[in-house]
């Protein structure tokens, strides 16, 4: 197999720019060739040769749609650019091989070099291989300009040529008489450059400029720690009536008390019993000395005194009680629970908030969510019904309101934004309708693509954005921007969130079929999302598209509250062909007039915004979503957060798989470098930084990890009766892995609806995600006994050989028709199949007989139908069934045993372990037969 070559060595073999290869590729819209590194396949070296071949192009067989190249040019640039590059081998080489006497002057060889070599030479056979090498070296490096050409000699001036011309002597040149180009000439002697400081100056300090000065603060004088005599002796007189002095015991002396240490470190000082003495003053305390107290000593003194009493022991105990036993005002704040009012919470509310908010204690909130039936604990989240209704309960008003997240503070602050750069944008289309009415097919030819061939199963099963233009009538270029949802039943939500996103809607209805269940469905979206319907009668090209079947069509478009335009009404009916063509201009200029009527305008300055179409794992980018901006201008680089995901913008792809680096409104592109998959339909935003945005997407994940909880932990006692119901019922446990975030909402939604009216089966969704199969889905499914169900994505090679290894189901699709037959089949297959009996004939009792080792035997008479041996027996007497269910062990004809005995004859029979048998008893002789359920 032939090597793959790089573009620039093509170019080489052709003489041309790797550029110019680079630019031809990318007019002609070849995938892959971005740079002269770019690999060429043999197939596209044979087209660019041609591309740049010189041949007359009527010999030419590649495809060509652009301009053609200018070979001439393109090469004479080539010529050009290796001239302006020489190669310094070759240069050195010529320069090596030229004569001395036509060295070119810009090697900078100095005079006095001259002055050395002789004033003439004559040429030696040494000249001759350098004037050879030097015509061997010009074809080497053929198309490229060097210095090794040959330099004519200067002139020399007149005033220079000496009087006498010097005998001719014959030198031999020898390595010291040649001169060497490009050798600089050393000085004999280094100096310093520049002039030379004989005296150093000495450098002079500059401190900082001196503004203000600030004054110090004054700081007064500490009091002293010990008092004077005079105010000792009165202390003393006034603490004598409670004991002795404090620290002193019962000898202390006054004046030396130091109220600055700590009362339990004046304890030891004096003899014996000084902290006895000072417990017993403190306790002695009365009224009247602190009255007194008040006259001799300062403010501060008391300040400082009532600090150290509030440090002693226990009295923040003694405060407590004194805050509970107060009566009136400077008590505790009363709760909600006991004065009662209004009280706002936000959602979602857990009991131990609710508890928080009102004063209710959790244990209460418990028990009466038991008396109600409901089991919960206080970290679980409470319905709102329930928490006002114990509010209620304690005479509170409950007033609940929805949580303010950050995202909804961005879009608040996104609408009072003025705008900046408002102008007219192209209107965002939803088309909708029943499954293989050609919605696709009509926009493949509108925007000239084969979208539809490549679509599994030949039906959509994704929402598409694609962004059209079409030269209208008048000549002018009609721009819209069209939404592509799928037509099948189960994709009800995708067509809802198209219908959501458009300013118009167009319903395509099939002129041979009509009217269909999804028709209507699509129509109710655009009626409930409040934007207009423009029909559009697909398919008029076919022979069931009868004038009769069209003015069928109109009649129940009419039934549907849109009525036709020719009929009278407001509603337009283009009929259209995806195959001819016929009516695609003018639905072009129909939904442009539209959007005329509604003035479409957008901000085209200032940050983006808009909603995430779809998203999925992309091989290589990671997570991506195609989005569609509503306004604004995106950028790369640009802070992003859209739901759960948060990051900044790597790269953007349009619907034409072009990179852009800067979009605006009205535009569908594909964007990566987000964190995670965000969900189809949720807004994005642009931040000013990463971090606002990482802060915004976790509010969101911990909203969601919160519903999550409340609507795992809901338990009553009806729910466990149903669990305990349940372990009867069979259920098919599934792993659902797909393509987009869109697929598996609707996946998981379709399959849980599945038996969902059966009694005795259902499916039970274990786990869904965006992405390939991995092992941990493996380990999952082997762990739960569950089948892994893979929707347009294939699995891992380790996924593969684990779930050999384990016995994992893994069940691979592209069409949802598939997997909603198969998961029903296997549903249909776990039903117990139904018994039902088949009555094979009558017998009649003539008489009953008694045999030795037998029992009684019955002669009979078969009076209808047949009666076969190993049948169930039904007796009946008197029209009343006195036993069933058992089993004909013996049937005689005559003497001899018989399989069957047909009407009209006489048999004898005898019932296994049943002998009450009497004349005139009826035998019914039935089998039964297990008949398979169905859903």
């Amino acid at each position: 197999m032939a090597k793959a070559k790089r573009v620039y060595e093509i170019a080489k073999a052709l003489g041309v720019n790797s550029k110019d290869i680079v630019a031809k590729c990318q007019a002609e819209s070849v995938p892959g060739i971005d740079n002269h590194m770019s690999t060429v396949k043999i197939g596209l070296e044979m087209t660019i040769k041609e591309w740049f071949s010189e041949a007359e192009p009527s010999t030419h067989t590649a495809v060509e749609t652009a301009e053609k190249v200018d070979v001439t040019q393109a090469k004479a640039r080539a010529r050009k650019r290796a001239k302006k590059k020489p190669e310094p081998e070759a240069t050195a080489a010529a320069a090596e091989d030229a004569p001395v006497t036509e060295a070119p002057a810009e090697t900078g060889v100095e005079a006095d070099t001259e002055a050395k070599a002789p004033p003439s030479v004559t040429e030696t056979p040494a000249q001759a291989p350098a004037e050879e090498a030097e015509e061997t070296a010009a074809p080497r490096k053929a198309g490229k300009a060097t210095r090794a050409r040959k330099a004519k000699p200067k002139p020399k001036p007149k005033e220079e040529e000496p009087a006498e011309a010097p005998p001719q002597l014959e030198v031999e040149l020898t390595p010291e008489t040649v001169a060497k180009p490009n050798v600089p000439q050393r000085p004999k002697e280094v100096k310093p450059a520049g002039p030379k400081l004989e005296a150093p100056k000495q450098a002079k300090l500059q401190g900082p400029k001196v503004v203000r000065i600030e004054k110090p603060d004054e700081i007064r004088a500490p009091r002293p720690r010990r008092q004077t005599e005079d105010v000792a002796a009165q202390q003393s007189d006034l603490l004598r009536s409670r004991g002795p002095e404090r620290g002193k015991g019962a000898g202390g002396k006054p004046g030396e008390e130091d109220y600055g240490r700590s009362p339990r470190r004046k304890r030891g000082g004096g003899s014996g019993g000084g902290g006895r003495g000072e417990s017993a003053g403190r306790r002695g305390r009365s009224a009247t000395a602190e009255h007194t107290l008040k006259g001799k000593f300062s403010e501060q003194d008391l300040i400082e005194r009532e600090e150290r009493l509030s440090r002693s022991g226990g009295f923040l105990r003694r405060r407590q009680h004194d805050l509970k036993t107060r009566v009136g005002g400077g008590g505790t704040a009363q709760t909600p629970a006991q004065v009662g009012g209004k009280v706002e919470v936000e959602e979602p509310l857990t009991i131990k908030d609710l508890s928080a908010a009102t004063g209710i204690k959790g244990a209460d909130v418990v028990k009466f969510l038991f008396n109600k039936g409901v089991m919960a604990t206080i970290n679980q989240i409470i319905d709102t019904e329930l928490a006002m209704e114990v509010c209620l309960e304690y005479n509170i008003e409950l007033l609940v309101k929805e949580a303010r997240s950050a995202e909804d503070l961005v879009a608040e602050e996104l609408e009072r934004r003025e705008p900046i750069d408002v102008k007219r944008r192209p209107p965002v289309v939803a088309v909708l309708g029943h499954v293989d009415h050609g919605k696709t097919s009509l926009l493949d030819r509108i925007r000239q693509a084969d979208v539809a061939v490549h679509e599994a199963g030949g039906i959509t099963q994704h929402i598409g954005a694609y962004r059209a233009t079409i030269r209208g009538t008048d000549g002018a270029d009609k721009t819209v921007v069209f939404l592509d949802t799928p037509g099948h039943e189960a994709f009800t939500s995708m067509r809802a969130r198209g219908a959501n996103l458009t300013d118009i809607v167009v319903v395509v209805v099939a002129a041979d079929d009509g009217v269909m269940p999804q028709t209507v469905e699509s129509i109710n979206h655009a009626k409930a999302a409040g934007v207009p319907v423009v029909i559009a009668l697909n398919k008029i090209d076919t022979p069931q598209a009868t004038e009769d079947n069209i003015r069928r069509i109109l009649g129940q478009l009419a039934e549907l509250e849109l009525n036709p335009v020719e009929w009278g009404g407001d509603t337009e009916v283009l009929k259209t062909s995806a195959v001819t063509g016929e009516g695609v201009t003018e639905l072009m200029e129909m939904l442009d007039y539209q959007a005329e009527l509604l003035d479409l305008k957008a901000d085209y300055g200032g940050a983006a915004y808009g909603q995430v179409i779809e998203a999925e794992l992309s091989e290589g980018r990671g997570a991506v979503a195609r989005i569609l901006v509503r306004g604004g201008q995106l950028k790369v680089g640009d802070f992003i957060v859209m739901g759960r995901a948060e990051g900044r913008v790597r790269d953007m792809i349009d619907d034409r798989g072009q990179r852009q680096e800067q979009v605006g409104p009205a535009t569908p592109v594909e964007i990566s470098g987000i964190s995670e998959v965000p969900d189809a339909g949720d807004k994005f935003y642009i931040t000013d930084t990463l971090k606002k945005a990482q802060e915004i997407a976790e509010q969101t994940r911990d909203k969601e990890r919160k519903q999550e909880l409340a609507a795992t932990s809901k338990v009553s006692l009806d729910t466990v009766f149903q669990q305990m119901q349940a372990g009867q019922v069979h259920e098919l446990r599934v792993v659902i892995k797909a393509d987009v975030q869109g697929s598996v909402e609707v996946l998981r939604k379709t399959l849980e609806e599945v038996g969902k009216d059966n009694a005795e089966v259902h499916v039970r969704v274990l786990h869904s995600a965006v992405g390939g199969i991995t092992e941990a889905d493996v380990t999952l499914a082997e762990a739960s006994d569950a089948v892994i169900i893979g929707f347009q994505v294939i699995a891992s090679q380790h996924a593969r050989s684990e779930a050999e290894q384990r016995g994992v189901d893994i069940r691979l699709y592209r069409v949802i028709y598939d997997i909603i037959d198969d998961v029903k089949a296997a549903l249909e297959g776990m039903l117990a199949p139904e018994l039902r009996e088949k009555v094979v004939g009558h017998a009649e009792v003539r008489e009953v007989f008694r045999v030795s080792k037998v029992g009684m035997v019955a002669g009979c008479y078969v009076t209808d139908g047949e009666v076969r041996r190993n049948a169930l027996i039904r007796v009946t007497r008197d029209d009343i069934v006195i036993e069933h269910d058992r089993l004909l062990s013996s049937l005689k004809r005559f003497k001899d045993d018989t399989k069957e005995v047909r009407a009209g004859m006489e048999c004898g029979m005898s019932i296994d372990g049943y002998d009450d048998i009497r004349a005139g008893d009826i035998l019914e002789c039935y089998e039964t037969a297990e008949v398979k359920k169905t859903l």
